[in-house]
């Protein structure tokens, strides 16, 4: 069942397969409930080990903007004519998105190794076709986006000021 773009005639919501409402459901409030803390911790440490096959997953680390602790966290790599993004699924509200403004986009990418880069917010203007990619390659993300990832990017650049993207730079 292909999944569809939230309209006003079913409430705004996204429709699709049937595993979205789970995904909804443990990310109640744009909110990781316990379930997911579990799971993305243990993802993490897969992605960060290469042990998933996906060379798209990584793990993030930022520093906690009230802890200063090192916070870490899955994610899925868009790439996007030659650059590479990051996009906050959950939007601007993700406790990640905002340690990375608080750290000046300061942040460390790991898998095999440490990276260190610089996470570049991009304008909203130009956020949708990187948005459409990024549905692309996370599927995991479709349950959370009102767009669906077939859909024309002038649909997703009608969402984009909801859903942080940032580029990827070395440090």
């Amino acid at each position: 069942m292909p999944d569809s773009a939230g309209s006003p005639a079913n409430g705004g919501q996204v429709t699709g397969p049937a595993w979205y409402a789970p995904k909804r459901w443990i990310y109640r409030g744009g909110r990781p409930g316990r379930a997911a803390k579990a799971m993305n911790a243990f993802t993490a440490a897969l992605y960060a080990n290469g042990v998933l096959s996906s060379s798209r997953g990584i793990r993030l680390e930022v520093r906690g903007r009230q802890s200063g602790k090192p916070v870490s966290l899955p994610v899925v790599v868009a790439d996007y004519q030659g650059s590479r993004y990051l996009v906050s699924m959950l939007g601007s509200e993700a406790n990640w998105v905002r340690n990375v403004r608080a750290a000046g986009g300061q942040a460390t990418l790991v898998r095999r190794g440490r990276h260190q880069v610089r996470l570049v917010e991009v304008p909203v203007d130009q956020r949708a076709p990187i948005l459409r990619r990024y549905l692309d390659v996370a599927p995991g993300a479709r349950p959370h986006i009102p767009v669906s990832r077939n859909a024309p990017v002038e649909q997703f650049e009608l969402i984009a000021a909801q859903f942080p993207v940032f580029r990827i730079d070395d440090r």
